[in-house]
């Protein structure tokens, strides 16, 4: 049989640093409590109920892709379920967000960690893409799985939560430095086990989110969390997908986040994406970086936000077009589909509006 001429989704081009029809886009949390649908949903069901069953999670993970022209799905999950099978107590509570009841205060309590194989805790998740990739597959909408960095989750894991200053999870790594070092080793194994697992159900790119390595100084990310990040992108890079490195808060030392590895590094809103391209270095596909918070502006500033994101990256290959973060709840639907609507149309002949 000849071979197919059709070319790749977009996404994936850019994913590969290849010239695309258009910059692709799509937006972290896009599947969530903006959007009525999903808000329906989750009146009648906890989070974790629904993330274990399979038909809720790829109804959620379809429900932005059915409201707005986005590039690729991510499968909605979330990333400290997988806490709950190494031995966690993890809870959503409404008004407050996760918590876990028995937080790491111990070096025995990281010792007695378990670390199950994927599809044995997180199987929700694997049927949910099973199961929701045939319908993106027919649409030609790439699907992404993903997991948390070691180090975000090690800190969700001591602290019990989020935090202001994470002093519990530094105390940690300063003063029980080896017990730290199995730590981060286990949640290696766990998170390398989960994208490997996710990419066997049938997901296209895989991401990693460290959405608190930004707690730390550069001194502290190199010594504490780069090594063991170096060896999780080594394992993701024998499977063959693109992977995607994204972090917050780490433009003073995003050289070193990207020298973690990763295909692709995404970058938050703080450093204009020209700058953030730089110290990234050649070669290497950007996602990003437009404030969250600009969705809740007026069209003019908005727009001029996004041009702005549009006229540093100057059609240069590789750029896929994200948030900084994740949407936020109150954001106003119709700001994501102008948004959305916009990038495709400023890209398509490569004309990117003056800001």
């Amino acid at each position: 049989m000849p071979a197919s001429t059709q070319r790749p989704p977009r996404f994936l081009q850019a994913c590969r640093g290849e010239a695309a029809d258009r910059t692709p886009i799509w937006l972290m949390r896009q599947a969530g409590r903006y959007m009525a649908e999903y808000r329906a949903l989750r009146a009648k069901h906890s989070m974790l109920e629904v993330i274990r069953t399979p038909e809720l999670a790829a109804e959620i993970t379809l429900q932005p892709i059915n409201a707005f022209d986005l590039d690729a799905a991510i499968i909605f999950s979330d990333i400290l379920p997988p806490l709950t099978g190494m031995g966690l107590d993890l809870e959503f509570v409404k008004g407050h967000g996760p918590r876990l009841n028995n937080p790491i205060r111990s070096t025995y309590a990281i010792d007695v960690l378990a670390t199950p194989p994927a599809a044995e805790s997180m199987g929700g998740t694997l049927d949910a893409i099973r199961l929701v990739k045939p319908e993106l597959e027919a649409r030609g909408v790439p699907l992404i799985g993903f997991a948390g960095a070691p180090f975000t989750l090690a800190s969700y894991a001591i602290e019990g939560g989020g935090s202001k200053t994470y002093a519990q999870t530094k105390t940690m790594m300063y003063t029980e430095p080896a017990a730290w070092k199995r730590l981060m080793n286990k949640l290696v194994t766990v998170v390398a086990d989960l994208l490997a697992e996710q990419a066997r159900a049938g997901v296209d790119v895989l991401q990693v989110f460290d959405s608190w390595a930004g707690a730390l100084g550069r001194l502290d990310y190199i010594r504490y969390v780069q090594p063991y990040n170096r060896v999780l992108y080594q394992r993701l890079e024998k499977i063959g997908l693109p992977v995607i490195n994204f972090s917050t808060g780490t433009a003073a030392y995003l050289d070193a986040v990207a020298e973690a590895g990763g295909d692709v590094v995404g970058v938050d809103w703080r450093l204009p994406l020209d700058a953030a391209w730089s110290r990234i270095g050649p070669g290497r596909a950007i996602m990003g970086n437009l404030d969250p918070v600009t969705l809740f502006a007026p069209w003019r500033e908005l727009r001029h936000h996004v041009a702005d994101v549009l006229q540093r990256a100057a059609g240069r290959p590789g750029h896929i077009f994200n948030l900084g973060h994740g949407i936020l709840p109150e954001t106003p639907v119709d700001a994501v589909r102008r948004l959305v609507d916009y990038v495709h149309e400023q890209t398509a002949v490569g004309a990117v509006e003056e800001v």
